[in-house]
């Protein structure tokens, strides 16, 4: 066992935003921290979500002993219902943490079947050859962890998303002591959030918000409407409080933000005083100035409560002329022009709109570190290796340099999705790659991957439409009976370019012989390459070609 060495194994999540998920590995014993997805960019046609590809731990599934969650964003626990469809094993979390899978496994019909097992900071428990302890750490959600992971080799720590906040609204403060009293010990590797690594400085308190939300709370004559992630528990926390404060009540609109409120209220991190919230329908009972409506969209979702309710097509949720708007969230890159496209619904109805942090005050603060605290967390850890872990790869680089210039740090690598780390007590080196990559979703079905193929067709149908040659073919004697027709969808042709194609598809048939007319995969394929070659060649465009044969 003295030459054994501890594999660290990324299966998503470096090189991209989303889908973390991380393999940890000595001998015939896997742990996976974490279990994400990402929502797809534009060109990714049709998909819903994206989750990493866990071939290699289906491989190995004798082998995984168990997923454990730092926290419960999506990006960090979104893909457990296609990954546990295929890897039965127990998911290990907090206790707000799986109260989201809960609901989420719930919705997939995954949940009797799923083995939740509750941790708690500073409570250690065994996984394998594995000790894990979760220490407490904040973030933008609540009830989040780091793992410290005592290995064969050494421990290593995963700190999952954080910021160091000493003063978060529910007095769980960052445990820095616990970090301290490892790097006391040893640590051999430290995997750290790089989100915010282009970020100078520290990122503030979650309180830090208040005085700029109280002051629009003060100034607000009509209805007040605050939008900021389902998941910001201490954000919804601040404006209720700010809402009982200027006499509002609060009426709590779209599903994602009822659910999240009531999970927050069920395990004690809302208190709502009795009287605030009233039900959605009742807001029309209230005057304008003593209504808050707590609504769920930051990301101009299309059918959200707050894009709808910004063409006037809510039920309860109506905006008036004079109402203020509040989104207390970043845009995250690539939402832009469905965030950008809300907003002007909502100057249209004459709301105020407030979007983004100005100079006079923020209304939205990070809930990752920036690069003073990753400094901070690399000085009390004093790691042999540092890994970074969340973000494209100029982040993980800048990270891997940052680290290396506070001076403690032996090592900084750069890995990615797929590459096996192998580490021992004295060395860290990259041996090999497993597969890794993404699986598309359509329609949220586990069933329902979408193959490369499907989406490159699917952008060559959106780039270059589709022609379709159509044929009637008698299959006793291979006679054609009916000149062939071309119709056209996507594909912008005049009429001297349809009917040279219909010619050409005619003069193919003239020289196929009966018994390739009546192969229909042979003359489909040989309509398919002539017609193809022609249009190309005098259009310049490349649509698909689908030929239909009728037969008679």
């Amino acid at each position: 066992m003295a030459d054994s060495k501890l594999q660290i194994i990324p299966l998503g999540g470096l090189g991209e935003f989303g889908m973390n998920c991380l393999a940890v590995r000595w001998h015939d014993d896997i742990i996976v921290i974490d279990a994400g997805l990402m929502f797809p960019e534009s060109e990714l046609l049709g998909v819903d979500v994206v989750v990493p590809d866990i071939s290699y731990l289906i491989e190995n599934k004798e082998h995984v002993r168990g997923i454990i969650l730092t926290h419960g964003h999506e990006d960090h626990i979104g893909g457990l219902p296609w990954i546990l469809s295929e890897l039965n094993v127990p998911v290990y979390g907090t206790e707000f943490t799986l109260a989201y899978v809960e609901n989420k496994l719930e919705e997939h019909k995954m949940l009797d079947d799923s083995e939740l097992i509750e941790i708690v900071p500073g409570a250690k428990f065994g996984l394998g050859p594995f000790t894990i302890e979760p220490i407490r750490v904040t973030h933008s959600l609540v009830d989040c962890v780091a793992l410290a992971i005592e290995t064969p080799v050494g421990v290593i720590v995963h700190t999952g998303d954080f910021k160091i906040d000493l003063s978060p609204p529910d007095g769980k403060a960052f445990d820095l002591h616990r970090f301290a009293e490892y790097g006391k010990r040893g640590v051999l590797a430290l995997l750290q959030d790089s989100t915010n690594v282009d970020r100078p400085g520290y990122t503030p308190s979650e309180w830090s918000v208040k005085p700029r939300l109280d002051e629009l709370f003060s100034r607000t004559k009509k209805k007040l409407f605050f939008s900021c992630f389902s998941s910001s528990i201490y954000r919804i926390r601040i404006a209720m409080d700010l809402a009982r404060a200027h006499g509002r009540k609060v009426a709590v609109v779209g599903r994602s933000m009822v659910e999240s409120s009531e999970v927050a209220q069920d395990l004690g991190y809302l208190d709502v005083p009795p009287g605030l919230l009233i039900h959605p329908g009742q807001i029309a009972d209230h005057a304008p100035e003593q209504v808050m409506v707590l609504i769920s969209g930051t990301q101009g979702e299309p059918m959200s409560a707050l894009s709808r309710a910004a063409v006037d097509n809510h039920k309860h949720a109506r905006i008036l002329p004079g109402d203020t708007v509040v989104l207390s969230s970043r845009v995250i890159p690539g939402n832009e022009k469905s965030i950008y496209r809300v907003i002007d619904h909502l100057y249209r109805r004459d709301a105020q709109v407030i979007y983004d942090d100005g100079a006079s005050g923020l209304i939205h603060v990070s809930g990752h570190a920036s690069q003073e605290e990753q400094r901070l967390m690399i000085n009390l850890l004093k790691p042999k290796f540092f890994i970074p872990v969340h973000g494209d790869y100029r982040h993980l680089r800048k990270h891997a340099e940052l680290a290396q210039s506070v001076g403690v740090v032996d090592l900084a690598l750069v890995i990615e999705n797929g590459d096996v780390l192998e580490l021992d007590r004295a060395n860290a080196s990259k041996a090999g790659k497993v597969t890794a990559g993404r699986v598309c979703i359509d329609s949220g079905s586990a069933a329902d991957v979408v193959e490369d193929l499907v989406i490159r067709d699917r952008r060559h149908l959106s780039e270059d439409g589709i022609v379709l040659p159509i044929l009637t073919i008698n299959k006793q004697t291979g006679k054609v009976e009916r000149q062939p027709d071309v119709f056209t969808r996507g594909f912008v042709a005049d009429e001297e370019l349809i009917e040279s194609a219909r010619q050409v598809v005619a003069k193919t048939l003239d020289g196929s012989s009966a018994e390739e007319k009546a192969d229909y995969g042979v003359i489909k394929e040989k309509i398919r390459i002539d017609l193809k070659r022609y249009i190309q060649k005098n259009s310049s465009r490349r649509p698909l070609i689908m030929p239909v044969i009728l037969e008679i």
